[in-house]
């Protein structure tokens, strides 16, 4: 009985390689000046799309900058200060604060502390 399930498993996965897409991966050496590129771009792209945030935004116009303005002192900027910059940009908190998550843990250990002792 399981020869014959192995049998036709075996042939329903030869089928599906077949009719499966071939994508032939293909590796070349790239120079320095064009990763140092990509990540550079990157970076940029990275303090663009943070400038380009509705928060952050209204935050410039009320402190009398206009987001034009900023995006080209952006474009202006070097390498090394745009990587700094952006490098802050990731670095930064995401969300809310995480003291509610720590108090929700510590009561949830304490309730299963208190149920695991009292049996």
């Amino acid at each position: 009985m399981t020869s014959v399930w192995a049998r036709t498993l075996c042939r329903l996965l030869m089928v599906l390689m077949v009719w499966s897409p071939m994508q032939l991966a293909q590796a070349g050496m790239i120079g320095t000046d064009q990763a140092a590129a990509v990540a550079s771009q990157a970076d940029r792209n990275t303090v663009l799309q943070f400038l380009g945030r509705a928060d952050v935004s209204s935050q410039l116009q009320s402190l009398g900058v206009d987001a034009a303005t900023a995006k080209d002192r952006v474009a202006a900027m070097t390498d090394q200060e745009v990587q700094s910059l952006a490098g802050k940009i990731q670095s930064m908190p995401a969300g809310a604060d995480s003291t509610g998550l720590v108090v929700l843990l510590i009561v949830v250990g304490v309730v299963v502390w208190w149920v695991w002792f009292r049996r």
